[in-house]
């Protein structure tokens, strides 16, 4: 009796649950990549971040690159016989109005569709002051625009742009009204400029071109105080 007892005791006690049908819990084995190598079911936020990321093969980075192709198209046409065939200068108004308007066109489609890139946001403004550079080194050697004119404006953008590297570490300076009625007058005057027409309509040109240089100036001043903000505070609020 003492021997069944003890016998009974020393019989090893089943773990709750274990009795026949139950299933063991076995740990699923982790899927296998090539070599061997384990893979992980789980997508990481980086990779996540990079199938989210729009691809620069999209129709508004497309437009921008067309608009950089189009500015040694313009300057041709422009220069054509001196400038003086009426023409080669129409022809120069239409690819210098088309390059505009895909400025604006790409831009609008990127932001609706989602399509904004890294490399839109370092093409677009390079193509921008491209064409509109061009244009004013170009009318000032035809005769047709004062260099200092062209001086102003060219030395303006020189100026922000290196300032904009300068304080990037520090803080992101956004978009302002002044900076965009800037960019605005500018490619109304210079289309004025382009056309070969007098009387009303050139005058009018000249006088959009004097608001168009004051803005410039304006704007540039408004950017280098807020360049100095960012850097002691790191916040701003306007852009050139």
């Amino acid at each position: 009796m003492h021997h069944i007892v003890r016998c009974a005791r020393c019989a090893p006690s089943r773990r709750r649950g274990a009795g026949p049908g139950h299933r063991q819990h076995r740990d699923r084995p982790a899927r296998r990549g090539p070599g061997g190598r384990s893979v992980s079911s789980v997508t990481k936020p980086s990779e996540q971040a990079a199938a989210a990321r729009p691809s620069p093969w999209n129709l508004p980075n497309a437009l921008t690159v067309a608009r950089i192709f189009m500015v040694p198209v313009f300057a041709w046409l422009l220069l054509s016989h001196d400038g003086e065939q009426d023409g080669w200068r129409i022809a120069a108004t239409a690819c210098f109005v088309a390059a505009i308007l895909t400025d604006n066109l790409d831009g609008a489609i990127a932001r609706r569709r989602g399509l904004v890139t890294d490399f839109g946001k370092l093409a677009d403004p390079i193509a921008d002051k491209a064409l509109t550079g061009t244009a004013f080194v170009g009318l000032s050697l035809l005769g047709e625009l004062s260099w200092w004119v062209t001086g102003v404006v060219l030395g303006r953008e020189l100026l922000v742009t290196a300032v904009r590297f300068v304080v990037i570490r520090y803080g992101v300076i956004a978009a302002s009204r002044g900076g965009k009625l800037k960019t605005s007058l500018q490619a109304i005057a210079l289309a004025g400029y382009i056309l070969p027409v007098g009387g009303l309509l050139h005058a009018a040109a000249v006088g959009v071109m004097t608001a168009a240089v004051i803005v410039t100036v304006a704007t540039g001043v408004e950017y280098l105080v807020q360049a100095v903000r960012v850097r002691r505070t790191g916040q701003a609020d306007v852009a050139p």
